[in-house]
């Protein structure tokens, strides 16, 4: 039998804290860059120019949005 077991092991109480402690740190730092990134995109807009060429299914339509940034 095993005689060196430890509640406090790494795959006891402390390595199950461990993990917790490092998931939601991952989790918390996603969440604050996600909340970056929105904060970034929300404050920047589009200009759309020259709506009546757009056509319905092209990958030109891309060139008819121009990209507005607020100095």
């Amino acid at each position: 039998m095993n005689e060196n077991r430890s509640i406090f092991a790494l795959d006891g109480i402390t390595g199950m804290l461990i993990a917790t402690l490092l998931l939601l740190s991952i989790l918390a730092g996603l969440t604050v860059w996600g909340l970056a990134v929105q904060k970034a995109n929300g404050e920047n807009f589009y200009k759309i120019v020259d709506a009546s060429s757009i056509k319905m299914n092209s990958v030109d339509n891309a060139k008819h949005m121009v990209d507005v940034k607020r100095d």
